[in-house]
C-alpha cells in the first residue's frame, strides 16, 4: 500500500522514530485512506506479520495476540468502537425464552452495587451482562459487533432491557458513558421487528429522537444508520440549515426513523402533512434541556400529537424538577442512574485556575504554546458567538497553531466541514460555543478548556464531559474569576467531591464562604 511502512522497519526500543505508540496518538483516517484493522484510525503501517493497515505499536500488539488466539486474519472494523468494561462480569447466555439472565434477585443487586446502577420502579428487568443475551435481531448483533461494541456499559446494561420491555425511561449517566446506544439499540429493534411482522408498501415514521443541537442530531442519525445497516430501518435527518423539501422528501419515501431539532420538525408538521399516528418510541435526548423554557412547549407540542409513546429520556444531568415533569408524561416510569448524579466524568481531571478576565487570553496562549500543558486537539469553550470568532482568530495569529470557530450563526454546510476537519486532525484547536456542550462525541478530544465559564454548573458538567469519552482520561482546564460568582457554591462542591485543588482565591471569596458558612468550614475540616 502507498506511502505505508512496515513496523518491522522501525527500531522500536529507540523510541519508534516517530511511530505512533499508541491508537490515542493516531488521527482518524481520510476518506480513501487505509484504516487500522483493529480501531479503525488512520492505518499508517504495514503489520510485517500479517500485512494488515495498523495505525501504532499498541493496536500491533492486539493485532498479534488475536492472530496467536485465533490463527486467522482480524476483520476490520469502524472507528466506533466502546472498551470492554469489566470483564469478569461477562458471563454465560441464559438458557430461558425471555433470552435475559437468570439470576437472583441478591445476584441483580449485586452487579448493580458492583457497577454502581441505581433503579427506581415496578418490575425492571435484570441488567444485561452481554448484547447476545436479550434477543435481539442476529443483523442487529452483527451491526454492534462490527462497530466495536464489545461489552454493553453499565448504562446500557440496564436501560437496554428495560426499553426492549417498553418501559418509558428516565436515565441519568456520565457524559461518554454510552447513552446513546442505550436508546438506539433497543429502538432500532423493535422498528425492524415490526416491519418484518407488518409488511406494508405505505411506511409511518416509527420512531422519534429530538436532541437540542444539529451537531448531536446528526451523530445521532450517522450511529442509527450504522447500527440499523442492512435491516428494514431507514432514517431521516430534519435540522434546520437544510433543504426542507429534501427531508419531507425522504419522510414520505417511507422511514422508520426521524431525528431531529423541535423547532425544524414543527416547521416540518405544520406546513405539510406528515402523519405520526405509528410513532412507538419518542426519545428525549439531553431531556433537561428539552424540557428547559427554549424547548419545552415545542416539545410537548410535539408530544400531544402522538398516540400514547413509550418514552425514553436521557441526560447526564437531571434535576429534581425534571423528575417531576416527566412523571406527567408516561406513566410506570423506571429511573436509572449510574454513578452520581449531576457530577463530572470520574476520568476527566479538573484543573481550575484563577485568571482576571483581562488576562485570560494571554493565560490561553500560554497555554496552548506549552509543551507540557498543550495536548490537541482540544476545545475551547466561550459564551457567545462573536466572542468565538474573534477568539479562534487571535489564537491562530498569535500562536501559529490553526484554530476555527463553530456556533449557531454558521451555515450547517459549513459547520459540518469544520467539525471534519476538527476530526480528522486539520485543525488542533477549535473554539466553540455551548453548540458543542451538550451530547457530541468528539473523537480523540482528551482537552477541554473552559475559557468562559457557561451560566450554570449543569452545562458545566456538560463541556467537561468532552474530554472524556467511554472512560478514557481527559483534562479539562477552568478559567474562573469573580465575574462567577453566582456559580461559586456549586463549583467550589464539584471541584472537592471529584478530589480536584480548588484556587485559595475561590476557597477564600466572600461568595463562596458566605454560601456555606459553618457547614463549609466542617466539611473543609472533617470531623
Amino acid at each position: 500500500m502507498e506511502n505505508n511502512q512496515s513496523v518491522d522497519e522501525v527500531n522500536v526500543s529507540d523510541g519508534g522514530y516517530g511511530v505512533k505508540e499508541s491508537s490515542r496518538d493516531q488521527r482518524e483516517a481520510l476518506p480513501g485512506e487505509p484504516k487500522c484493522v483493529i480501531c479503525g484510525r488512520y492505518g499508517e503501517y504495514i503489520c510485517d506479520v500479517t500485512d494488515d493497515d495498523i495505525c501504532s505499536l499498541e493496536c500491533k500488539q492486539t493485532l498479534l495476540c488475536r492472530v496467536a488466539n485465533k490463527g486467522m486474519r482480524v476483520t476490520p472494523v469502524p472507528p466506533q468502537r466502546l472498551p470492554a468494561t469489566d470483564e469478569c462480569y461477562y458471563v454465560r447466555e441464559s438458557d430461558n425464552s425471555s433470552g435475559y439472565q437468570d439470576y437472583s434477585s441478591d445476584q441483580n443487586e449485586l452487579v448493580r452495587r458492583k457497577l454502581d446502577i441505581n433503579v427506581k420502579g415496578d418490575a425492571v428487568p435484570a441488567p444485561i451482562l452481554s448484547f447476545s443475551s436479550c434477543n435481539l435481531p442476529q443483523r442487529l448483533l452483527q451491526n454492534i459487533e462490527a462497530a466495536g461494541y464489545g461489552m454493553p456499559t453499565p448504562v446500557q446494561m440496564q436501560a437496554i432491557p428495560a426499553a426492549l420491555i417498553g418501559k418509558s425511561l428516565l436515565v441519568s449517566a456520565d457524559t461518554g458513558s454510552g447513552k446513546t446506544a442505550s436508546f438506539l439499540v433497543p429502538l432500532i429493534s423493535h422498528c425492524a421487528n415490526f416491519r418484518l411482522k407488518h409488511l406494508s408498501k405505505l411506511k409511518k415514521p416509527l420512531a422519534m429522537v429530538l436532541t437540542p443541537t444539529r451537531e448531536l442530531c446528526i451523530q445521532v442519525e450517522e450511529q442509527a444508520k450504522l447500527l440499523g445497516k442492512g435491516l428494514p430501518f431507514k432514517t431521516a435527518l430534519v435540522v434546520g440549515g437544510d433543504a426542507m423539501a429534501g427531508q419531507i422528501y425522504r419522510i414520505q419515501q417511507g422511514v422508520e426513523l426521524i431525528v431531529g431539532t423541535p423547532g425544524r420538525l414543527i416547521d416540518l408538521l405544520v406546513k405539510h402533512d406528515i402523519e405520526l399516528d405509528d410513532i412507538m418510541m419518542f426519545v428525549l435526548d439531553e431531556v433537561d434541556c428539552m424540557l428547559q423554557r427554549g424547548f419545552r412547549d415545542q416539545v410537548m407540542q410535539i408530544f400531544r400529537g402522538l398516540l400514547q409513546p413509550q418514552i425514553l429520556m436521557f441526560s447526564a444531568t437531571i434535576s429534581q424538577e425534571v423528575e417531576k415533569m416527566v412523571s406527567s408524561l408516561a406513566k410506570d416510569i423506571v429511573f436509572v442512574s449510574v454513578g452520581k448524579a449531576n457530577r463530572p466524568n470520574k476520568a476527566v481531571k479538573q484543573v481550575p485556575i484563577w485568571v482576571d478576565s483581562k488576562k485570560k487570553k494571554q493565560k490561553l496562549f500560554e497555554i496552548l504554546m506549552s509543551k507540557q500543558h498543550f495536548m490537541p486537539p482540544a476545545v475551547v469553550y466561550v459564551s457567545s458567538r462573536l466572542g468565538a470568532d474573534l477568539l479562534s482568530n487571535a489564537i491562530t495569529v498569535t500562536t501559529g497553531i490553526k484554530s476555527l470557530s463553530i456556533h449557531g450563526e454558521k451555515p450547517m454546510k459549513e459547520r459540518r466541514e469544520i467539525m471534519q476537519s476538527f476530526l480528522v486532525g486539520e485543525v488542533p484547536v477549535i473554539v466553540a460555543t455551548g453548540v458543542l456542550g451538550r451530547g457530541v462525541d468528539l473523537l480523540g478530544v482528551r482537552q477541554v478548556i473552559i475559557f468562559d465559564m457557561p451560566n450554570s454548573t449543569k452545562e458545566y458538567v456538560h463541556q467537561i464531559g468532552r474530554a472524556s469519552r467511554m472512560g478514557e482520561d481527559g483534562t479539562a482546564i477552568v478559567f474562573v474569576n469573580e465575574e462567577n460568582k453566582n456559580l461559586f457554591p456549586e463549583l467550589v462542591e464539584i471541584l472537592k467531591s471529584s478530589g480536584s485543588a480548588v484556587p485559595r482565591e475561590l476557597i477564600n471569596s466572600r461568595y463562596t464562604v458566605g454560601s456555606f458558612g459553618k457547614g463549609y468550614k466542617k466539611r473543609k475540616h472533617g470531623s
